[in-house]
């Protein structure tokens, strides 16, 4: 079903070789670059930055955690 830790009496599966992450990486990078450029973006290099500040600032509320306690508070009148 989902990713989950190998049964005790197996081994781990192999983790990806380092080369062919990247090779994967580059090839969606082209693809995405491709395909902005069929949907008429001007500029590619833009929507990859925000792209990338959208998934950098998603990985900071992942690992930050819930809110504390004391946030602002909504009541309704």
């Amino acid at each position: 079903m989902g990713l989950c830790f190998p049964c005790p009496g197996e081994s781990a599966p192999p983790s990806p070789n380092l080369e062919e992450k990247r090779a994967k990486l580059a090839e969606a990078a082209e693809r995405r670059q491709k395909e902005a450029a069929s949907r008429g973006i001007l500029d590619v290099q833009s929507v990859e930055e925000k792209r990338k500040r959208k998934e950098k600032i998603e990985k900071q509320m992942a690992t930050s955690g819930p809110p504390p306690e004391g946030g602002l508070r909504w009541t309704v009148s």
